[in-house]
């Protein structure tokens, strides 16, 4: 994946925070961080029950024809990007760091068109926060072995820079490259189109091969599926295209991301046998299908995961 070296980066669609440490545990344990459900009705909910969406991408060994560089702190000791250096497709092409910038910019050209076009709703434009160690959220505190989420009290994607580092450095598991921290970043958005249509707020079970928190994992990676089907399509704020080259490598690679999560391979990596009923995400096979649902046909209609025997 190449971006557009003309493409202008809107830096305003992203916070960089220093972080600090701490945090309230947790991570990734068994088949996954379960995700609480609110029991009362839609609208946002309270911190206690909040549905915190997660992915968490497990991605190894970074392609060595990935044009991107692992993300670095700066010398004083601060992330190297709170700073202004992240402005054209060029820099994203260079710096993973503002290739997360670049890419938030794509997802969220892509929904400002759909979202009216498809369901007749403006979509909303939120930011993705770029954090390192941990920091606060809508939902509590935010810390690196949560991984990416999105949370629906603030409306913001937390993106965790040390996460992405072991991404890029292969020490959390799969093939990678870089057009899969686009599909970490299309699942996230995902869940904030499924808050923008009210289905965050309407989940209710938590745990099963047809739970709602399964439904809307797997309506999330339709909808990333859908990002990357027209990826090459969006623009910045100039008309510029963003993503001038996409190949099918890139996007087996954002596939091989999917199925890497899947609760079924996630139980057996973790030495435990599969057990459905403990799903929170779906399995391999249903991540990659999903996915692939949404880069084929490109419709809300056929990403509705909630809709009587879909699932």
């Amino acid at each position: 994946m190449r971006f557009n070296p003309k493409a202008r980066i809107d830096t305003g669609q992203v916070e960089n925070r220093s972080g600090g440490g701490g945090g309230f545990g947790g991570g990734l344990g068994g088949s996954g961080m379960r995700i609480p459900i609110p029991s009362g009705g839609g609208g946002r909910v309270g911190l206690g029950t909040v549905v915190v969406v997660i992915i968490y991408i497990v991605i190894q060994a970074i392609g060595g024809n990935s044009p991107l560089s692992p993300l670095t702190d700066g010398s004083d000791g601060t992330s190297s990007t709170v700073s202004d250096h992240c402005q054209t497709g060029e820099d994203a092409n260079r710096d993973q760091a503002c290739a997360i910038d670049l890419l938030t910019n794509s997802i969220q050209n892509y929904w400002a068109q759909t979202l009216p076009d498809q369901q007749g709703t403006q979509y909303v434009d939120i930011k993705t926060v770029k954090f390192r160690g941990s920091t606060s959220s809508g939902c509590g505190r935010a810390v690196s072995a949560m991984g990416p989420f999105y949370c629906p009290n603030d409306q913001r994607v937390y993106i965790d820079l040390d996460f992405m580092d072991d991404m890029l450095t292969g020490q959390l598991g799969a093939e990678g490259g870089p057009f899969a921290l686009g599909y970490v970043l299309a699942h996230e958005y995902g869940h904030h189109i499924e808050d923008q249509l009210g289905i965050l707020g309407q989940m209710r079970t938590q745990q099963g091969p047809r739970s709602d928190s399964v439904k809307a994992e797997l309506m999330a990676d339709c909808l990333g599926g859908m990002w990357a089907k027209d990826a090459q399509k969006t623009t910045d704020a100039l008309g510029q295209m963003i993503i001038s080259d996409l190949t099918p490598d890139d996007i087996s690679r954002a596939i091989n991301a999917a199925q890497s999560v899947g609760d079924d391979r996630i139980q057996k990596e973790s030495g435990g046998k599969v057990n459905p009923e403990q799903w929170t995400h779906g399995s391999a096979a249903q991540r990659e299908h999903w996915f692939n649902t949404g880069l084929k046909e490109g419709s809300l209609e056929a990403c509705d995961t909630f809709a009587p025997g879909a699932l």
